[in-house]
């Protein structure tokens, strides 16, 4: 027993008729075997269809489809009376999308592959990009330009030749395969571009594929891995990108393409302040160290700072005061805090027990500790009068 593939006979057909010729129930929903379908089954890196099958029953949703030895199973939110008549509709917006990106794919795989005499040895169409890997390694200059290429033929709008080659042609045709192939096998071809063997459903021509844009090129394994947009999710992404460029150019006082240099002055600038504040966090915190020269080890309270600017605070003071410093930076009870034994001492003893008694956590070693606890002004403060040497403590 097998299944009648009609999306192979027409991969724009959204409507079909058939008979249910079993139904099973199993524990990701009940599993319907029509005699013939529209549904593409998952494979070759391409998802399956989704859609519903109408009865007289009611609808069933399928929510999954699966090819195994030429029986297509259909995993539905119901069941299906054996030898019910259906009437199957595809989610066509998914299917087309799907077609959109899997062109695309081919596309540009097959000039990339031509251009670099390289194979594609990885494909995965996501719900969001595409990926493809390739056993060579690809410049992003070279991406760009096998990009355009793509495109070039996505604008020439060929039609796609879909044929089923006798063994004697395919035996003298060229064409990329991921594996050796035995028996019937069938060819999509993308004129100029590619030549392929491939089971997923394809545009009827390039220019369906809209656009074809490549989002990124990584290192992977002994090639490259691209991520790839086609078709309306390109379109979608774009949008996204202009808007995001258009709203950040409002706020700099700039159209889009000066966004660049408008944001390299802002870093510039930044940069520049960073250092400013560097230096007069520095002498900030040399004078607030000034004050507390021989003190012995004391308590200090700060506003919020990050944690960094806790530490040199405590640095700072730890030099100077003779004895540990210890520096708690927040409010509402959330505190940053380091601690800094000027002579290098060992604290992991006072942090253990701080840590436990102020609901805190972090460590440290050589004289110096950091972390963060959750406590009052009164309870740090309390901590600390029980523990020797002591004795100043500055809101």
């Amino acid at each position: 027993m097998s299944t009648e593939k009609l999306y192979y006979q027409d991969a724009y057909l959204t409507e079909f008729t058939a008979s249910a010729d079993s139904c099973e129930k199993t524990e990701k929903g009940w599993k319907i075997v029509l005699n013939r379908t529209a549904f593409y089954p998952e494979g070759g890196g391409q998802p399956a269809d989704q859609g519903v099958l109408c009865t007289s029953g009611g609808v069933v949703h399928v929510l999954d489809v699966h090819e195994k030895d030429g029986v297509v199973f259909h995993i539905c939110d119901n069941f299906v009376e054996n030898g019910a008549e259906v009437r199957g509709q595809i989610d066509w917006a998914r299917r087309f999308d799907h077609m959109q990106q899997h062109s695309g794919e081919h596309i540009i795989s097959g000039i990339l592959c031509r251009m670099f005499d390289c194979d594609n040895v990885g494909f995965h169409l996501g719900a969001e990009t595409v990926t493809i890997d390739y056993n060579a390694a690809v410049e992003w200059s070279q991406v760009l330009e096998a990009q355009r290429l793509a495109n070039e033929i996505v604008y020439a709008d060929r039609p796609v030749n879909i044929a089923y080659p006798d063994p004697e042609a395919l035996a003298s045709l060229r064409y990329r395969s991921k594996k050796a192939l035995t028996g019937e096998v069938r060819i999509v071809t993308f004129p100029d571009a590619d030549c392929c063997a491939c089971c997923g459903t394809h545009v009827r021509r390039a220019g369906e594929v809209g656009l074809i844009k490549v989002l990124s090129c990584q290192s992977f394994r002994e090639g490259v891995r691209l991520e790839i947009l086609c078709g309306r999710r390109a379109m979608a992404y774009y949008d996204r990108v202009f808007d995001a460029a258009r709203q950040s150019g409002q706020r700099l006082s700039v159209k889009p393409p000066e966004l660049l240099p408008a944001v390299e002055r802002l870093e510039d600038e930044l940069t520049a302040e960073k250092n400013r504040s560097a230096y007069l966090e520095k002498l900030a915190y040399a004078a607030i160290a000034a004050e507390y020269e021989k003190k012995g080890s004391v308590l200090i309270f700060q506003p919020p700072m990050k944690p960094d600017s806790v530490r040199r605070l405590a640095d700072a003071v730890g030099r100077t005061c003779g004895g540990t410093a210890a520096v708690f930076a927040g409010e509402n009870g959330q505190w940053s805090y380091a601690l800094v034994q000027g002579q290098g001492e060992e604290i992991s003893g006072l942090v253990k027990r701080l840590n436990e008694t102020l609901h805190g956590r972090g460590g440290g070693r050589n004289g110096f500790a950091q972390g963060s606890v959750k406590a009052d002004t009164q309870e740090i403060k309390a901590f600390f009068g029980k523990e020797d040497g002591y004795a100043v403590c500055v809101d």
